[in-house]
């Protein structure tokens, strides 16, 4: 059964304890931001923690900024963490989830820039093309509400299935209209794809993960998403009432600035896209 964003957050409570940080770090407790000047922002590793850091080690500085960098390894504690104060902002979400998640976790978190676009992609080890999908495949798609359905609607845009008219970002299987080769969608926890692909025909995975488990989504990818039009560029977000923080502004100038824009095309080829503030 598809999981909610509120189901997820008690399967994942115990990923509390698998967080990685850097700087002072647990990704909990209450930050320092406000008495000695430092920003800290939560992040998940890839491509958000990398982002962050060449800004640290690089850019920082020269913005007036301090920077400590907390990384999460699931999509529930990085929110539930600003919303609480251990955190100032963060940087891994997209528009849809910040909607779901303040929807249903009675959160109240707003976007203060786009940072980047990472485009989700369907991977196989066993196949090559995506034309070559056979007639009953299995289909792994992210459990979570929003990336499920922006799982549904990569394979839609591929002719793949269609989806009712007026389905949105949270889409589900129940919403798949028509299916000429007999898909059949397996349910799972979004960290949990990469390393399901062996059992699996095909898996629409989260850019982050994939390039966690080593996958390029620029090369490995049988399918990634277009950038065009796409309403899924990561976001610098904080709580409402802290978007004009003189820290955060500083960040976000930076994050969208022709350095960062050239670290990403250099380092992710690719796989991650740069996009402008708005």
């Amino acid at each position: 059964m598809r999981k909610s964003i509120a189901v997820t957050a008690a399967g994942l409570a115990v990923t509390l304890f698998g967080l990685t940080a850097c700087g002072s770090g647990s990704g909990s407790g209450k930050s320092g931001g406000k008495a000695d000047g430092t920003l800290v922002v939560g992040a998940t590793a890839v491509p958000a923690g990398e982002v962050l850091t060449y800004i640290k080690d690089n850019l920082a500085d020269k913005a007036g900024l301090k920077l400590e960098i907390r990384e999460f390894t699931d999509y529930v504690l990085p929110n539930t963490a600003l919303q609480e104060g251990s955190l100032d902002a963060n940087l891994y979400q997209n528009q849809p989830f910040l909607d779901e998640f303040n929807k249903s976790k009675g959160t109240d978190l707003v976007s203060v820039a786009k940072a980047y676009l990472p485009p989700m992609g369907v991977y196989s080890k066993k196949i090559e093309d995506i034309a070559k999908l056979a007639d009953g495949a299995t289909v792994a798609v992210p459990n979570e509400t929003t990336n499920e359905g922006r799982a549904l609607k990569l394979l839609a845009a591929k002719g793949l299935i269609t989806l009712k008219a007026g389905a949105g970002t949270d889409a589900s299987p129940a919403d798949v209209t028509a299916n000429p080769q007999h898909l059949k969608f397996k349910e799972l926890d979004p960290a949990q794809l990469p390393r399901s692909l062996d059992d699996l025909d095909v898996a629409v995975i989260n850019n982050n993960y994939a390039q966690d488990a080593g996958l390029s989504p620029a090369k490995d990818a049988i399918l990634l998403e277009s950038a065009k039009d796409n309403p899924y560029a990561n976001l610098l977000a904080v709580k409402r009432g802290n978007e004009d923080d003189p820290r955060v502004g500083k960040l976000a100038k930076v994050l969208v600035s022709s350095d960062v824009k050239k670290f990403i095309a250099e380092k992710y080829k690719g796989s991650v896209l740069p996009v402008t503030s708005g």
